[in-house]
Formats: C-alpha cells, structure tokens, sequence
C-alpha cells in the first residue's frame, strides 16, 4: 500500500511547479523601452508551451491549458534525449520550412488522426524554442527568482545539453539597437520582439513583459466585401494580391470601417459588383446554413486600392484582421503584387 502511494505521488505531479501553471504573458506597446534593465528577445510564430520533464515523465502544456503532447511526438521523444531529467521550461514551439516558420504546419498537427501526426512528425519535424527555465531541480522552483537569474539556469542547462536536433535556446539582446533592427528586417520569422525586465520574477498569467509587433503596410486591391450580419450595409472589405502570372489571390480582409462612411461606402461597392473578384484563391463561398442570404461574399471589379496595416503573414495571407489606413486612388491595382509582403527568410539564427 505505501508502495502503490509513492507512486501516485511521485512524478511531474511532485516536480514543484504545477501542470496548470498559466504561462506569463506580454502586454502589446508601440514603442520598445528604453530604460535601462531590459533584455530584448524575438517574438516567435508558433504555438506557447510549457515543457515538464519527471525522470521518463514529459508533458508538454498549451497557453490554454491543453495537452499538446499527442500531437508533437517527436518534440516528447527530443525531452526524453536529453541528460537532464529534471526541469520545466517555457517555449515556443515552431516548425521551420524553406528557410521560415509557418504557421500553417503547425495547425494541421492539430488532427484527430495519429496515423496523419505520426507522419507529419517526420515530414515536418518542430523545433521547442526555449526562453525561460521554471525549474531545475525537483522542489526547486525558480518562479521567484529574477528572469536574469532564470536566463543564466537556462544557459547551464544548455550548455550540459550540447547539440540537441529540435531544441533551441533563444537568442536575445541587451542592445536597443539591435532589437530595433529586428523589428525593422522584412523577415517572416518574427513576429516582433519581447521586452523582458532583467529583474523581473516569474508571474503567471499576467501580462508582465512588454511586446512590440512588426507592423507593415501593403497596398490591397479589393476584390469584393462582406455585408453585417442581418443588414445591407458593408461590413468588411476582402483584400487582394496580384502573383507574377496576374492572378489576383485572396490574403485578409479589414473590418476597420467608420461607421459614418458605411453607407456611401456600401452604394460604391453595389456599383462594382461583378464575378468573379478572385481569380486565383479565392475566400469562401455561399453559406451553407442558411439559404435566405445571398452569397456570404459579394465579388468586386478589381478597381479599387486600399492601404492596409498588418502584423504577420503566414501562406501568403495576413494572419489577423488588418486595420485601413487609407484609399489609394493614386494606385492601379496591377500595381498591388506578393513583392510587397515579407521574404521567407530566417532573420535570426536558432542557436
């Protein structure tokens, strides 16, 4: 019986650090600090985690709370690797492809079916991106103690480590000048940086880091709109890009609309109305729930430009909604081609 106790108690569960630890989080600036204190790192594109490792126990946790082990195999077989086996370390998880991250991959491990994981496991292998140490030794944790001294715990780590194929640790920077150059690089694999003070302790859930997005602008054709729900009136603009054989592809939309400017805005749009809007990916079509509306989309004449702010791209789309910056009768819509967005290209080297 006490044998059968020991056990239940042993493990991850015993580690120090609880498994539903809340990861710490960043608040969104405009502006890098630049007080003195501060650590600068990139912001990655991937998937949060947390990282606990019990002897053969590992874990891996989502930002939401999740389980994500069932669907990185290979990231739980690199922990196993490793000499050490005791720690928590929080990261990020990316899959890198010609030369960038996407995104994409990521989101279709996300699938019910082992047999498909498995197989993208080899195909398109993650790599953990390591940035914070919680722990170290069992009972020991490292929560209280200043991200500075976090940082150097994590430095041993990897340093007794070595090479290991799909784990990094992140680089940083105490340099403003450096991180500002990250932000200002036309590079698909950050998403901006992270400003971290050198004395601040592990909080989590709260917004205690500071992070600055890239943020771009590019010039759209509108190639059609979607009306509000339950109203004849514009609710947000779809957004296109010319490729080199002239195709015009859907990459976002913007619902950052003025409310005072829907109406005359929507009697513009009626105007142009004509198929097909897209000509090469297109967004989706009629709804399928309800037959009483019209098609979910109504396509456009490619005769109108629009300016639009965005913060990261990912399959040649904007991964978030953009925001309006301007109409731009001054550009024909020829001129609004992918040589606008990005290059996939690492800005960063992993160490």
């Amino acid at each position: 019986m006490k044998i059968a106790q020991r056990a239940r108690s042993g493990g991850l569960a015993t580690l120090g650090v609880p498994l539903e630890l809340a990861p710490m989080e960043a608040k969104l600036v405009s502006d890098l600090p630049k007080d003195a204190g501060w650590q600068y790192e990139p912001k990655w594109d991937g998937f949060r985690c947390l990282a606990f490792r019990a002897g053969e126990e590992v874990e891996i946790k989502a930002k939401s709370g999740k389980s994500l082990s069932r669907f990185f195999p290979e990231v739980l077989q690199n922990l196993r690797a490793l000499a050490a086996k005791t720690f928590v370390l929080d990261g990020e998880l990316v899959i890198p492809i010609d030369g960038g991250l996407s995104f994409d991959a990521l989101q279709m491990r996300l699938h019910p079916a082992q047999s498909r994981i498995n197989r993208l496991a080899v195909e398109t292998p993650a790599t953990f991106i390591v940035f914070d140490c919680l722990l170290r030794k069992a009972g020991q944790s490292l929560l209280a103690k200043p991200f500075q001294e976090r940082r150097t715990v994590l430095e041993g780590l990897f340093e007794a480590i070595g090479d290991h194929t799909g784990l990094s640790m992140t680089p940083l920077t105490r340099d403003l000048r450096k991180a500002k150059k990250w932000l200002s690089d036309r590079q698909v694999s950050v998403d901006g940086v992270v400003a971290k003070r050198l004395a601040l302790p592990y909080q989590p859930g709260e917004r205690a880091m500071l992070k600055i997005k890239n943020l771009r602008t590019a010039d759209c054709v509108v190639g059609g709109f979607r009306y509000e729900t339950g109203r004849k009136r514009v609710g947000s603009l779809l957004l296109g890009l010319y490729d080199d054989e002239g195709l015009l592809h859907h990459v976002g939309f913007t619902s950052a609309l003025a409310d005072s400017e829907k109406p005359a805005l929507t009697k513009r749009l009626e105007k142009l109305v004509a198929a097909p809007g897209f000509t090469g990916d297109a967004t989706g079509g009629p709804s399928r729930w309800s037959t009483a509306r019209p098609a979910e989309w109504q396509p456009l004449r490619p005769k109108l430009v629009v300016e639009v702010r965005y913060d990261h791209v990912t399959g040649n789309r904007f991964r978030h909604g953009t925001s309006l910056v301007r109409w731009r009768p001054d550009k024909a819509p020829d001129q609004c081609t992918f040589e606008q967005l990005p290059h996939v290209a690492a800005a960063i080297e992993l160490q």
